[in-house]
């Protein structure tokens, strides 16, 4: 019975992240963020796409580090007060458990329920869908499709 309740009341609501970008907040559940580090300029390869900062070091890995605008058609921006969101990766690839994302500030944890309203928004590339939080537009990532653009461009 005790896990019926469990079960019911994570269903009700979940521990959310806003993620602030350049030009738009992307809304996470707070289980895909592993870790918030601080910005430091990425090693940079000549010759990858806009959208690959680069590589970062990691608790001994070698992450990449995204621009999520830059991926979903629109420009990447890195300033002062800029974070490194690492996530942990849900594609299945056992060799790729984490990617970074740089983030313009500090993300912003809350509790969204099922009542979120979805917005009438246009979405671009690797955004699911578009809700309400308040006034605010928020876009839901595509965080499997965002690890396939690196498959599919040979980076993992």
């Amino acid at each position: 019975m005790s896990q019926a309740v469990a079960t019911q009341s994570s269903v009700e609501s979940l521990t959310a992240l806003l993620l602030p970008l350049a030009d738009r907040t992307l809304l996470v559940p707070n289980v895909a963020l592993a870790e918030l580090v601080p910005y430091r300029a990425p090693q940079t390869v000549p010759g990858m796409p806009a959208w690959l900062l680069g590589q970062i070091s990691w608790r001994d890995l070698r992450l990449p580090l995204l621009s999520f605008e830059a991926a979903s058609n629109g420009q990447s921006r890195s300033g002062s007060g800029c974070r490194v969101a690492v996530l942990n990766a849900l594609g299945g690839r056992p060799q790729v458990r984490f990617i970074a994302l740089l983030l313009q500030s500090l993300p912003h944890s809350m509790k969204v329920d099922a009542r979120l309203e979805r917005a009438d928004a246009e979405l671009a590339p690797l955004e699911l869908d578009a809700v309400l939080l308040g006034d605010s537009v928020v876009k839901i990532p595509d965080l499997v499709g965002l690890e396939q653009l690196l498959a599919d461009s040979g980076l993992i």
